[in-house]
């Protein structure tokens, strides 16, 4: 008898704008993989149409706790909902969250830092490095200072 694997859950999750524009470029083999994507703005919907699974969670950041608050339990709902077995982002607050609730729930964790940051790790990367399966920087010097990041160049 054989047995089916299934799909590979994968979770996207990115601030809308630069962060989540990076990451859908990584997304071409989206039909042997379950995606679904977190997000902040329902403006970016429409780009998004090619993945199964979009789910709006708001903007947040560390100047506004509360709403940063309200933006965890939002994506621990989905997280705890959809069950991915990756979680793959580039940031920033809503994809630092995610990292940290799918990594409790057992989640492999894929952090790409943005191509912008040249010196230095950003914020929310520099959070997410200690449970990374998995850190990526497109930038050889962000790789040299860190034994654990790997460089990838440019091209995500």
């Amino acid at each position: 008898m054989v047995k089916h694997r299934r799909k590979l859950r994968i979770c996207l999750a990115a601030s809308a704008g630069g962060h989540l524009s990076q990451l859908l470029k990584i997304t071409e083999d989206r039909h042997s993989h379950d995606i679904f994507c977190i997000t902040t703005t329902d403006m970016i919907r429409t780009k998004l149409q090619k993945l199964d699974k979009v789910y709006v969670v708001g903007e947040s950041n560390r100047q506004h706790p509360i709403r940063t608050a309200k933006v965890l339990f939002k994506c621990l709902k989905v997280v705890l909902q959809q069950r991915p077995d990756v979680v793959i982002s580039t940031g920033a607050s809503v994809g630092c969250i995610t990292c940290y609730i799918g990594k409790l729930l057992g989640a492999k964790v894929v952090w790409i830092d943005s191509i912008a940051n040249v010196e230095r790790v950003s914020l929310s990367g520099r959070m997410v490095r200690y449970i990374a399966d998995l850190f990526l920087v497109q930038w050889p010097k962000l790789a040299e200072k860190h034994s654990n990041f790997e460089y990838v160049g440019t091209a995500i």
